[in-house]
């Protein structure tokens, strides 16, 4: 893979994909809105929100970085039995195990210092561990996904896989714990 590093070739590579994901925040944008009436009746989802999509958007760029890298030293194998391609998925899960508990946690004791606690911290917990894992198997599957589209259309997993990994976490983040509200509530 050749890498042309002029304003033009980097607008051709990045522009439909900034395009494209500028419409994806809008998605997330109207999800958030119709969720408006359950955050405002329950301040500590409204404070899980902002950490719950970022985390997410944190586990697919860390497992992107580390698959770009590998892709560039030339020991990325899309095979599904290659052993460093499932470890870096399940160090990604295993971190959101071990990451959205404490989200969970750190939300609900925030809004009790606010003074505006109406759910129960096994409650938050319970929402924001079931949704982070769920957010992690996404951010595995779409950054597995990205950057072998990445790798097949030719371009610099550098450039692309990130930007795509954070939106569409930014989005699955929302939806994710909206239905996880909805089913734990």
């Amino acid at each position: 893979m050749t890498t042309d590093w002029t304003v033009r070739a980097i607008s051709r590579a990045m522009l439909p994909v900034l395009l494209a994901l500028t419409l994806v925040e809008v998605g997330s944008g109207l999800v958030l809105g119709r969720f408006e009436s359950q955050l405002l009746r329950y301040p500590t989802l409204l404070a899980l929100v902002p950490v719950t999509i970022g985390t997410a958007g944190n586990l697919g760029s860390i497992l992107a970085a580390r698959l770009s890298t590998a892709f560039h030293l030339g020991t990325l194998s899309f095979d599904p039995a290659d052993e460093q391609l499932a470890g870096n998925a399940v160090a990604t899960l295993a971190l959101a195990l071990s990451i959205f508990p404490l989200v969970g946690i750190g939300s609900w004791g925030l809004t009790a210092l606010a003074g505006s606690v109406q759910l129960s911290p096994g409650t938050v917990l319970a929402i924001s561990l079931s949704s982070g894992i769920a957010l992690a198997v996404l951010a595995v599957a779409v950054t597995l996904t990205v950057t072998y589209a990445a790798y097949r259309l030719g371009l610099d997993p550098d450039d692309v896989v990130i930007p795509v990994v954070t939106n569409t976490c930014d989005v699955l983040g929302v939806v994710v714990l909206f239905a996880t509200v909805q089913l734990l509530l």
